[in-house]
Formats: C-alpha cells, sequence, structure tokens
C-alpha cells in the first residue's frame, strides 16, 4: 500500500526520507537544517519530510533539555512547513495531543516507548493523519500487526511502521533487518529509523550514548532489505546539540549518505 501526501506517494518508486533535529533548539537551527535538507532532497529527487519534537519526554535525567514544548513547537513546525513547503512530521506523548497537533503536522509519530499505548493509538488514529508507529525495542517486528489493527479499528488506513533496532543486552541496540519484510507483510510502508538505531540507551549514566559511524552502514542496509523511507535525525553541528548529538548525522554529511542510499533503493525496486 502507498500513502498519498501533498505531492508524493510514500512507498512508491522514490525513496522518502523522514529527517532533521531531534529537539527543537531554535527556529534558526530548524529553518538552517530544512532548507539544508530540502536542497539536497531536490537536488536527488528524494521525497523529503521535515521532522523535530517539540517534547522529549523520554530523555534519561530530569534535567535534560527536552525542547520548547507543545505550543511554541507547533508554531515553529507551521513556520518550516510554511516557510520552505515540505511536509512536517512530530512524535506525541499524551491522548489529548493528538487533536492539536494533527492541526499542524501531517504525520503523527508514535514514539518507540509508547507503541502499544491504546488511547494513544487510537487518538492519533481519529485525526486521520498519517501515523507512523515506531516499534519498541521490546517489541518482535510480528507484533506490530496488532499495533497497527489499533488505528485500523478508528477506520485510518494511513499508517507507516519504523524499524529502529531491539534492545541487546544493557545499553546497546541491534538492528535485525528480517523486521523489515516481515513488516511490509502488513501492506503499509516500512521506515526505518537509521541514527536511533545507534544510540546506546543510557550508556553515559543520565545521558544516552551513541555511535554515528555506523549510521550511513545501517541505512544501506534497511534500504537493501526493502525499507520504503528512511529516517535520520540531523544538526548543523550534532557535537553541540542539546539532544541526541551522538548519533545523530551532521548536515553536511547527508548528501553522500542519501545518494548512496538512493542508488540501492532503486536497485532494490527494479529486482
Amino acid at each position: 500500500m502507498t500513502i498519498k501526501l501533498k505531492n508524493f506517494e510514500i512507498g512508491k518508486d522514490k525513496l522518502t526520507i523522514i529527517a532533521g533535529p531531534c529537539a527543537m533548539e531554535s527556529l534558526d537551527i530548524l529553518k538552517k537544517t530544512a532548507e539544508g535538507l530540502k536542497f539536497v532532497c531536490e537536488k536527488l529527487n528524494i521525497n523529503y519530510i521535515f521532522k523535530s519534537s517539540f517534547d522529549k519526554a523520554n530523555r534519561s535525567s530530569i534535567h535534560s533539555f527536552r525542547g520548547p514544548g507543545i505550543e511554541e513547537g507547533l508554531k515553529m513546525l507551521a513556520r518550516i512547513k510554511d516557510e520552505f513547503n515540505v511536509p512536517v512530521t512530530t512524535d506525541i506523548h499524551l491522548p489529548s495531543q493528538a487533536e492539536p497537533v494533527a492541526e499542524v503536522v501531517d504525520i503523527l509519530q508514535i514514539p518507540a516507548f509508547l507503541c502499544r499505548q491504546t488511547d494513544l493509538l487510537v487518538e492519533a488514529g481519529k485525526t486521520g493523519r498519517i501515523v507512523n508507529i515506531k516499534k519498541g525495542q521490546f517489541l518482535a517486528p510480528q507484533q506490530m500487526k496488532a499495533l497497527i489493527k489499533k488505528v485500523e479499528e478508528t477506520g485510518n488506513k494511513n499508517i507507516m511502521v519504523t524499524e529502529r533496532g531491539v534492545t541487546f543486552g544493557y545499553n546497546n541496540l541491534v538492528s535485525d533487518f528480517r523486521a523489515i519484510p516481515i513488516m511490509k507483510e502488513f501492506g503499509y510502508p516500512v521506515v526505518f529509523d537509521a541514527t536511533h538505531s545507534v544510540q546506546m540507551p543510557g550508556a553515559n549514566g543520565d545521558t544516552t550514548g551513541g555511535d554515528r559511524r555506523f549510521v550511513p552502514t545501517l541505512a544501506k542496509c534497511a534500504v537493501a532489505a526493502g525499507a520504503d523511507v528512511l529516517f535520520f535525525e540531523v544538526h548543523p553541528n550534532p557535537d553541540e546539540a542539546l539532544s541526541d548529538g551522538a548519533n545523530m548525522l551532521p548536515l553536511k554529511d547527508v548528501e553522500k549518505v542519501f545518494e548512496k542510499c538512493k542508488a540501492i533503493f532503486e536497485i532494490v525496486k527494479i529486482s
């Protein structure tokens, strides 16, 4: 199944990329990142969706930066959407956030830690917006079928599912690429989250670690396995980012990564 979004279809004959800063630090950073990503995706003829979070509610420490909050965050997303003419997505954490966020964004993202929350999925589904369900690090891909059903029961068939690695012992994730063809059997576009898959949850004590060196490798493997969409968190200077800097891609490096992923995507599509 393909999903119509603006002037393109997700899951058809072109690679789609969801990308942007992890958390909304400032409008200037959002605009610089959106401008750079849109330029690269247009140059490479790739579908582009902007992503950033108004609230990182699952940070390791209560003192960690979370973002500007829903009111200011939605204003920022609206600015990016209008100024750059791109679809936008962000995550929601509470059922009550679904309706107001859906008034601005094109895709509601369900965080991996909250993917089983029935009320959250149902309220997201009721909006009619595309719902992207991120597979929890604690779930097998087969278990996503029940979560998809929760959204389908609202009458909403605009659904995507995301693989982002599975917990492997303490402070580590591994990516089992069998998950991609398994989840594609459910009939919806499959996303691979290449940057969260290199996280090391809680590895630094009160912060999450990560290793961005492996992002390109995992992204290429995911496309080869049949992923329709790639998700990247991108920042002009990840080492200075206030959230998830260790696993974000530098903006200056994205063209090379995207170009290689597109080439593999096109080979897979014709094979």
